[in-house]
Order: C-alpha cells, then sequence, then structure tokens
C-alpha cells in the first residue's frame, strides 16, 4: 500500500505480545473503556433495568478473539452465541476491552463468571442490547519492539501527516491468505465453482504444512469424499464444504451456502474493500486528500471524527476547512460513482449492479459511504530503549495498522 508521509519509516515490530497492542474503546458518549477500570452503566450514559432482557457488560480479555470470547462466556451463562452481540470486533493478538450484551443473560452471572484472560470489569441489566456500531471509536496504546524510533523521527513523521492517514482496510479484510477478494469476485461473478475451489485449494500465505499438503493433494486429485479423511480439523470451514461435496459433487452454490452468512459476506465485502483500498491510493497519487469540487466530504463531529450523517457532495455546499474526503464502498445502490471509482471498476470488469447478487442474493451489498483519508487524535510517544510506545485514537471502523504503516516498515 502507498504511504502518505514522505518521512522515512521506523524500523521495528508489532505484537510479538498480546499486551503490546492495547485497544479500549471509545464509547458513543465519549467514555474510554479503560484498561483494568471499573465501568458503571451511568459511565456510558446508560439507563438500567432490573427487569431487562439484556446483560450488557464490558469484556476486557487477552489473546481471545471477539466471537470466540463471546461464545464461552454465553455457554458459561446458558446462553448460546447467536444471543450475543458487540459494539465491534477486536483482534486476538491484543489487550481489549469492548461493550457487549448478551439476550436472556443475568448481568450478576456475567460479572461473576470466569474465565482465564477474561475479565469484566462492569455489569447492568438493560431493556437495549449492543449493537455492532455502538462505539465512537478506539484509544491504542502500541508498543514498536526493536525499533530505531527516536522523538524526532516520530514527530517529523507525524508532523507529515497532519492528523490524517490514509483509511485503508486493513490485512483482515482480506484474510490470511489474502484471497477473500478473489472468491468474492468469482461469486458475484457466479463462478461459483472457481470460488469453491479457491477456498479449498489455494495455498497462498498458508504456513501450516498440513494445510499445504492438504490443500495440494486435493487440487490434484479432486475427490471431496476422501478429502474429508485427510483434511486438518481445524479446517472447519474447509470441512464444511467438502462434507457437502462429497454428497453433491457439483453443486457449488450450494456448498459455499454452508459458510455462515458472515463469512460469505466477507468475501464480497473485500471486493469492495479493494475497490476502496485502490481509490486511497490513486488519490494519494494525484495530490487529492481534501475534496474539490463534486466530491463527497463530511463534516467532524465534536471529538474530530468523522460524522458520516453530514455526507453530502461538495457541489451544491462548500467544504470546511477541516471536512473529510469521502469514497463509496460501492454496492448496487451507490448513486453516483467519482472518476476514479469509475476506472476502478472498468479496470476490473465490474458494474455497481454486479453486487446485486441475482444466484445468491443473501450476499449482496447496498453500498456504503468512508472516509478516504482518517483522522488520528490523542496522539503521542513515549521512547524506551529499543522500544517505542504510540498512543491515539481512530474512529470506529478505521485499522490502527494503517496508521501504523505510515510509521513503521512493514
Amino acid at each position: 500500500m502507498i504511504r502518505i508521509s514522505a518521512q522515512e519509516a521506523i524500523r521495528g515490530t508489532i505484537k510479538q505480545s498480546p499486551d503490546d497492542f492495547v485497544v479500549e474503546e471509545i464509547a458513543r458518549n465519549g467514555f474510554v473503556l479503560g484498561r483494568d477500570t471499573k465501568v458503571e452503566s451511568a459511565d456510558l450514559s446508560m439507563e438500567e433495568s432490573a427487569s431487562g432482557k439484556f446483560a450488557v457488560f464490558v469484556m476486557q480479555k487477552r489473546d481471545w478473539n471477539t466471537m470466540q470470547a463471546m461464545k464461552v462466556i454465553a455457554k458459561k451463562v446458558g446462553r448460546g452465541i447467536k444471543s450475543t452481540s458487540s459494539a465491534g470486533t477486536k483482534d486476538r493478538a491484543s489487550v481489549s476491552t469492548q461493550l457487549c450484551s448478551i439476550f436472556g443473560a443475568q448481568a450478576s452471572r456475567v460479572a461473576t463468571m470466569h474465565v482465564k484472560d477474561i475479565t469484566i470489569n462492569g455489569a447492568w441489566q438493560s431493556d437495549v442490547g449492543v449493537e455492532m456500531g455502538d462505539l465512537l471509536g478506539n484509544r491504542f496504546t502500541v508498543t514498536v519492539r526493536d525499533s530505531d524510533a527516536t522523538d524526532q523521527k516520530i514527530a517529523e513523521i507525524a508532523k507529515g501527516l497532519n492528523g490524517r492517514f490514509p483509511n485503508y482496510f486493513g490485512e483482515q479484510r482480506f484474510g490470511y491468505r489474502s484471497n477473500n477478494a478473489d472468491v468474492g469476485l468469482a461469486i458475484m461473478r457466479g463462478e461459483f465453482e472457481k470460488a469453491a475451489t479457491i477456498l479449498l485449494t489455494d495455498t497462498t500465505n498458508e504456513r501450516n504444512l498440513d494445510s499445504i499438503e492438504a490443500r495440494d493433494r486435493l487440487a490434484k486429485e479432486m475427490d471431496f469424499q476422501k478429502a474429508l479423511d485427510y483434511f486438518p480439523q481445524y479446517l472447519k470451514y474447509e470441512r464444511m464444504l467438502l462434507g457437502y461435496l462429497a454428497r453433491y459433487p457439483t453443486d457449488y452454490a450450494n456448498a459455499i451456502r454452508q459458510l455462515p452468512r458472515q463469512l460469505s459476506l466477507m468475501f464480497v465485502h473485500s471486493v469492495e474493500g479493494l475497490i476502496f483500498n485502490r481509490e486511497v491510493e490513486a488519490r494519494i497519487n494525484d495530490f487529492e486528500i481534501k475534496p474539490e469540487r463534486g466530491d463527497l466530504f463530511c463534516s467532524p463531529d465534536q471529538h474530530g471524527f468523522p460524522d458520516m450523517a453530514t455526507v453530502g457532495s461538495s457541489r451544491g455546499r462548500k467544504p470546511g476547512e477541516n471536512a473529510f474526503l469521502v469514497g463509496n464502498i460501492i454496492g448496487y445502490d451507490t448513486e453516483e460513482l467519482n472518476e476514479h471509482e469509475r476506472l476502478i471498476l472498468e479496470e476490473m470488469g465490474l458494474s455497481k449492479d454486479m453486487f446485486k447478487i441475482a444466484s445468491m442474493p443473501e450476499l449482496s451489498c447496498k453500498g456504503n459511504y468512508r472516509v478516504l483519508f482518517a483522522p488520528f487524535t490523542g496522539f503521542s510517544c513515549k521512547i524506551s530503549g529499543s522500544s517505542a510506545s504510540l498512543f491515539f485514537s481512530l474512529p470506529s471502523g478505521s485499522y490502527a495498522t494503517a496508521l501504523l504503516n505510515e510509521f513503521i516498515k512493514r
């Protein structure tokens, strides 16, 4: 990905330990769910209800991803994973705090349950559960190890960014094998055999030897029944496909339907993300960092983060000095494409109508908006020997790794 900063990046590595990557959610009212800090409903301007059907709680986890942690907690209180929700998702390789809820659970049971490396920093009963997106942003403390950072180097990079960085979708969106978009494109084109084959046999970036051997063998033999005998148990989604294809060897569309819908949606979302990232790169190359005539833009909110409710075109009104340049996350309902977006779609052989997937309508995507260059606030740095600690806050949906790419050679 293209950097926006003209300053030379520092050397260093991140996430050597989960404690090197601390993520604390910022609630909608601006309150930070601090690490090891007790939180009450009043802190978040939320109302309690003794008869409420939701247990709302602040979860602190270390070396757990959000879904796994929620599944374990739900089981502890006698509920299923479908009864859970959270304001956002957090990486496994981190120490993170986040607002969550479980329908039909008692807050007192959530507060007193015990799971290694999971702490409940507050819990209460409520009539209203937590929904995805119920947060303003996240506050980060990132420790860079084996670094050549100096105060001057960090200050120069930060100054060059002037408070904004390329709002790329991060690597998580594209999968550890970096093939989510390839699968998504195949689905959008109705090439379901190709989509399933990529999911099952592609070894790009695969590091586990058992997985590589299994995928390579299947690519040669394409015997789905036999593959069930040697595909590793931990490749559970691949085994879902294989189990179906062993019974119905040519029904690739319905094989893909065996996967959780949220996972399958991520394939199409990754295509949206790929298009968006290419627009960010095009804007950097053309020095188009701020909204110009005809561009979409939005205003900052009281915290200095983008207020997406104010998105509009600069044709009819002039953007303010601090306005954010906005791009489309393209879907079938996207109203108007800019010149960059039209060119990228043309190069990829796509149209916005292709995001309405007639043969698999449950994966269709309407589209949305996203700022192309996002703000980072509260930035500071502390150097200690060969380690540098970076402190900053980002709006919801922005990836810390995208900002860190401006500072660290990767």
